[in-house]
């Protein structure tokens, strides 16, 4: 759990490539997305609504953007 990042904002504590889960910080999680085409979960976090969202694609985090975005007028 000392190599957890400080600014590290992921809520899913389950996930097996989590932080706390092992010794090699994001670096697993972010491979994996990279991989997949997908953003991982905290980037998600920062955006309003992110929850209800139907994928961790790139297409879907452009989507939830632009739908924040319109959001604030």
């Amino acid at each position: 759990m000392n190599n957890i990042s400080p600014f590290c904002s992921c809520k899913k504590m389950d996930c097996p490539l989590h932080p706390t889960k092992h010794d090699k910080g994001c670096a697993p999680c972010i491979s994996k997305n990279l991989k997949s085409r997908e953003i991982p979960n905290c980037f998600f976090d920062l955006l309003p609504g992110s929850e209800s969202r139907s994928g961790d694609f790139f297409e879907d985090f452009a989507k939830q953007v632009f739908a924040s975005r319109a959001d604030r007028g």
